[in-house]
C-alpha cells in the first residue's frame, strides 16, 4: 500500500503514512513533531499542504485515464481551519473529476479527534 507514497521521497521524508488506496478514497496520516512544527507548537501550514498534495497525488494517479503516466499538480487551493498541536493529521483525498486532461481532487485533514482542519481542491494535470 505505501508504494505510491515510496515514490516521493518528500513524502517519505516527512512520515507520511499510507492508511488506504481506492480510486475513491486515499487516506495518510502525518505524525505531529516538533521538527515539523511553527510557532506555538503547531504543525506549519506547509506541512499540511505537503500531506494534502501527496494523498491528492496519489488518488490522481489512481483515477488516471488509460494510456496516461503520471500527473502534476496545476493548482492548490487551502482553507486552513484550525491547527494541530499533537497527534495525528489524516488526510481524506476524493476525486471531484476525473477527465482525460485533468483530474480534481479535494483533501479533507482531520485531527485526531475527528475535527475539520484543512480543506484543499487540487487541479492535476494528466501527463
Amino acid at each position: 500500500m505505501t508504494e505510491l507514497f515510496q515514490t516521493m521521497p518528500f513524502a517519505e521524508r516527512l512520515g507520511l503514512e499510507a492508511l488506504s488506496q481506492t480510486p475513491e478514497l486515499v487516506r495518510a496520516r502525518l505524525a505531529w513533531d516538533a521538527s515539523l512544527c511553527t510557532l506555538g507548537g503547531t504543525l506549519h501550514g506547509g506541512v499540511l499542504m505537503s500531506l494534502a498534495d501527496s494523498t491528492g497525488a496519489v488518488c490522481a494517479f489512481l483515477n488516471l485515464p488509460p494510456g496516461a503516466s503520471g500527473t502534476t499538480t496545476l493548482e492548490s487551493k487551502t482553507n486552513f481551519l484550525r491547527a494541530v498541536r499533537s497527534g495525528y493529521a489524516i488526510a481524506s483525498s476524493r476525486p471531484l473529476h476525473a477527465g482525460r486532461r485533468v483530474v480534481v481532487v479535494e483533501t479533507e485533514i482531520h485531527d485526531d479527534e475527528g475535527k475539520l482542519v484543512a480543506k484543499v481542491t487540487q487541479t492535476q494535470a494528466v501527463l
